[in-house]
């Protein structure tokens, strides 16, 4: 179990799979673009694209694909059915009561994703409450020339905020966020729908709910 925590000097929060519901939504657009070049991926393929940036993931499928076409054609068949897909993701159980939590406890926070900020655009449009989440640090970032699994999303979106990574609550789902979130030192949470039971060790804490972040936060030390 974790012993007590300091208040961290900011939250830096992934947006796919940890504040919205659009993961099996990104999956079911590449699924479908790889489809129509004759490619089946695989469950496991498809968990290697989470967290990362759209161009990543473009080269990714297109090296799965029987016969490679080039990013741009698979993002043309992929980028439509995306866009009219994600806008109806859901919140996250427990996302906007955190971030109403760290509102209310006077704690900074960054949007570190691996989204564009036209795709950000979209996705969060129904999603008012993001908004309170002022600094962002976006895949396509002009400042950003590496992407998750690398830690510097993370180290930029601290810098940003004035303070260091490793005073930072990273809060992530997937592997390539909750590498490039280790590697730049913040204590990180994962949130992984697939366990029974909160399982807390000391970096990183890997949970079933974000309720358990905002009870740790409500407990931390100042």
């Amino acid at each position: 179990m974790l012993d007590a925590l300091q208040t961290p000097a900011a939250c830096l929060f992934d947006l796919d799979g940890l504040l919205l519901d659009t993961e099996p939504l990104h999956g079911r657009a590449w699924a479908e673009a790889a489809a129509h070049f004759g490619a089946q991926l695989s469950p496991s393929q498809l968990l290697e694209l989470r967290g990362r940036r759209r161009q990543d993931c473009a080269s990714e499928v297109d090296s799965w694909l029987p016969s490679a076409v080039g990013k741009d054609a698979l993002l043309a068949i992929q980028q439509p059915i995306a866009r009219k897909l994600l806008p109806k993701a859901p919140a996250m159980p427990g996302a906007e009561s955190l971030i109403q939590t760290c509102i209310h406890r006077g704690i900074p926070m960054a949007l570190v994703t691996s989204s564009s900020r036209d795709a950000v655009e979209f996705k969060s449009a129904p999603h008012p409450w993001l908004s309170s989440i002022q600094e962002r640090v976006y895949g396509d970032d002009p400042e950003l020339n590496r992407g998750k699994p690398d830690p510097q999303p993370f180290v930029l979106a601290a810098q940003r905020l004035g303070t260091n990574a490793n005073q930072c609550w990273a809060l992530e789902d997937s592997k390539a966020g909750t590498t490039a979130a280790l590697a730049a030192g913040c204590q990180v949470w994962v949130l992984d729908l697939t366990i029974e039971q909160n399982v807390l060790g000391r970096n990183p804490c890997k949970i079933s709910t974000l309720d358990v972040v905002q009870n740790a936060l409500l407990r931390t030390d100042d």
